[in-house]
This record gives C-alpha cells, structure tokens and sequence, in this order.
C-alpha cells in the first residue's frame, strides 16, 4: 500500500514545526516532503544581533536535514501549484524545474518586505527579513565608519555615520537598539572619527512598539533615547536620494542608509493561486484548511486564520502564531488519517520579549512587565527554549561578546544589489545581472 504524501512548502516558523510536529505523530506511515528555497531554518528574532556582530550567522541557520528526522527535503522555489490534479510545481536552485506530487498539502510560505509607495525607497533602501540583508548591512554598517573615520568632509563624514531606520515595530527598534551599541563600539576604535555616530528610528505610530503593551514602549523608548538614539515618531521617510532621506515633516538628513522595518505582507505567491485571500493571505477556517480543498492547509504568515480569541479578526503575523498553527496543523492533517481529533486554532498572546543589547530587554511574560536585567534573563531564555538547535553555540557568543571586544570587519560577501528590497525572496540573494 503507497503511503500518502504531506508537502510542506515553506520552512518558517509554520512549515518547519508542522514537518517536524508530523514526523513525530506519522512515523513512517506517511512520507514528509519538506519544500523550502533554502537548507535551514531561520530564526528570526536574533537577526538584529547578527547585524550587529553578537551572535554568527550560522547559528540562528538551523538545518533541516538532521533535526527534521523522517522528513525528505526538497531545496526549491515553489512557483505553481495545480489543486485539480495535487502536484507542486519548483525550480531548483540551478534552474532546474520539476515537480512533486501530494495527498495532503501545507501552505506555509512566509512574508516578505512590505513596500510603500514613496519615491527612491526601493532603490536606496534595504529590508530586514533574510541572513542576506543581516549579513550586508553588518559589512555595510562597518564600512560607513570606515570611510567616515577617512573623510576631509565634516559634511561627508556626518552623513556617513548617520543611520535611518524607518519603522518603530519589534524589529526596527532592534535594529536601532543594536545598532547604536555596535557603533559605539566601532567609533571607541577609531580616534580620527570626530562625530559619534548617530542612528535615527522613525514611524508614524504614536510610539515606540505600537502593537505592543505601553510599559514596554515606555522602557524601548527610554533606552533608545539614553543610548542617543533619535527617535522620531509621527515621522517618516517622504523621499528617499542616494545622498541622504527627506522626512514627511520637511527635514533633510543627509545618509548612506535607509533601513526599511515597516512590516511585512504575505509572499506573492499566494496570489498565483486563484484562491481566496484576505488583505494578501490565504483564506482559512478555524481548523487552517483552506475552504473548497479539503486536502489543502495554510498557517504562518501566507494564511488569514480567524482569530477565535478576537472574533471577526484574523491572527496576527507573529512567529508565536506561526509556530503554533504548524504544529495544529499537522495534528489535523493527522486527524485527517483517524489518528485523534481535529481542533480548531485557538490562541491567548503570552507575552512579548525585546532585546535592546547590552543589558537592556522589555519583556511581558504572562502580562508581568519587566525591563533592565530581569527583562534580559526572560528574553534570552525565550529564545534559548525557541531555538530548535544550536543553543550551546549561542550561549557561548552571548558570553563572548560579554566578555570579549567585538570584532567587526567587513568581508564583502554580499554586494547591495543582491539584497533588493522588492525581493520576494529575501532569504536568497539576488543573481548579479
């Protein structure tokens, strides 16, 4: 008797627990096909420290071969899917296309950068959402310095060291946060750079962390503003120029980088599909199928699930949901076979956890907030116990960097234009044309 075929494609937050979530409950009684662009995992969250030169790259890259045990994986771009005859349609990353048949099929391919429609952005600006974006601005950042530390032009020199980062979420005050620390540390190397460098957060939001608990903005806030960060709220970028940002409120800030934080919006391809979306995302009832295809599911990112905790809403696009309906939906696809019972997504936020380097974090566990060393604990902790590997390897950069000075060079390996900001896949770099 052939075994049926789940295909997973994507390997997020969703796709990556829903593999590893029904290799555990199939066994060897289905065959799990892992369709992913890449071989790895990425933790997303500890991406700003990466930027920053805290933790190695490999370390948040976590494999799939060898941690997803019974799951064949597939490196391949998903690019069709044809739900009359259940087979996916992939180009591998030579170029090379083909396609994998299924019985049951999971839709979990992720976000992307959101873009807005303001002048020069996609030309000069760069987003946060792939190792390739983290790794070019970590090079990107430490040249600036350098070529700052050279310039005769106060002028030059003040522009060099001076850094946007538009969009005041959990990931932009990350970024900001890290970012101020890391050059501060690179300007203490360097005597002949005369202006400290400086790194500006902007967001039309009211606040810092907008989507998040009051007292845990006030304590982002506070520290940015401590560390000399410019944060500007009600404020964003109205043009952007390869020389610098003009600013919805007039002002023009001469600058050699634009990071772009604002959000992000489902991965295009949920638009190929001809199914049903809401504000970008795939339809689905509460049990994460999608309506009409039975033997079709959708979480993470790409999926509009309802949200049963805010009825007449549909979840957010977290890593907590994420990772939540992954592992729901391979209990359903499961159910789907008679083993157990199929349940509907059903989640209550347990808090936030935001790392503003050194010594510093805000933190919500179960509605208690936290900030300074307490706050720090809880967060590292988090995501110590959310990695699904590599924990010791990350323990031991965290105490280097505690204890040793950071080093910081630039090796050069991925050139701007490969990292686009309209890319669809950002945890790829772009072919040089």
């Amino acid at each position: 008797m052939t075994k049926p075929r789940v295909v997973i494609v994507g390997a997020g937050f969703a796709g990556y627990h829903a593999a590893k979530t029904l290799s555990r409950l199939a066994g060897s009684r289905a065959e799990i096909v892992l369709l992913n662009s890449t071989d790895y995992f990425l933790y997303l969250p500890l991406l700003p420290e990466v930027a920053a030169g805290v933790v190695e790259p490999t370390r948040i890259a976590v494999p799939l071969t060898g941690t997803l045990d019974g799951v064949r994986v597939v490196i391949g771009e998903a690019d069709e899917v044809d739900l009359q005859n259940r087979w996916v349609g992939f180009t591998q990353p030579e170029g090379d296309r083909n396609r994998v048949a299924y019985d049951r099929l999971v839709l979990a391919v992720g976000s992307v950068n959101k873009l807005l429609p303001i002048p020069g952005v996609t030309e000069y600006a760069h987003g946060f959402r792939g190792l390739p974006e983290a790794l070019y601005l970590h090079d990107h950042v430490v040249r600036q310095i350098e070529l700052a530390e050279q310039a005769e032009d106060p002028a030059e020199q003040q522009a060099r060291a001076t850094f946007v980062v538009v969009g005041a979420g959990y990931t932009g005050t990350e970024v900001a946060a890290h970012g101020q620390l890391f050059t501060d540390a690179l300007h203490a190397q360097r005597p002949r750079l005369t202006q400290r460098p400086k790194w500006m957060l902007l967001d039309v939001a009211p606040r810092v962390l907008p989507e998040m608990d009051k007292r845990m903005s006030a304590t982002a806030h506070r520290v940015l503003e401590r560390r000399g960060v410019d944060v500007r709220m009600g404020t964003s970028v109205a043009e952007a120029t390869a020389d610098g940002v003009k600013l919805t409120d007039g002002e023009y800030v001469p600058t050699c980088t634009l990071v772009w934080c604002v959000g992000v919006r489902p991965d295009p391809f949920v638009a190929e599909l001809g199914l049903r979306t809401d504000r970008g995302r795939l339809v689905t009832d509460e049990f994460l199928n999608v309506p009409g295809f039975p033997e079709v599911y959708a979480c993470g990112d790409a999926a509009a699930v309802p949200d049963l905790t805010r009825p007449g809403q549909i979840c957010a696009m977290t890593a907590q949901h994420a990772q939540r309906q992954g592992k729901l939906v391979a209990h359903n696809i499961a159910a789907s076979y008679g083993h157990g019972k199929r349940r509907p997504y059903r989640h209550h936020d347990l808090g936030w956890v935001v790392d503003l380097g050194g010594k510093d974090a805000a933190a919500n566990p179960l509605k208690v907030n936290l900030a300074g060393l307490p706050a720090k604990t809880v967060t590292r902790g988090y995501h110590l116990l959310a990695m699904p590997a590599n924990r010791t390897r990350i323990s031991a950069d965290w105490l280097l960097d505690a204890t040793l000075p950071r080093p910081a060079v630039q090796l050069g390996l991925i050139p701007a234009n490969a990292v686009p900001l309209e890319s669809t896949t950002p945890e790829v770099p772009a072919r040089r044309p």
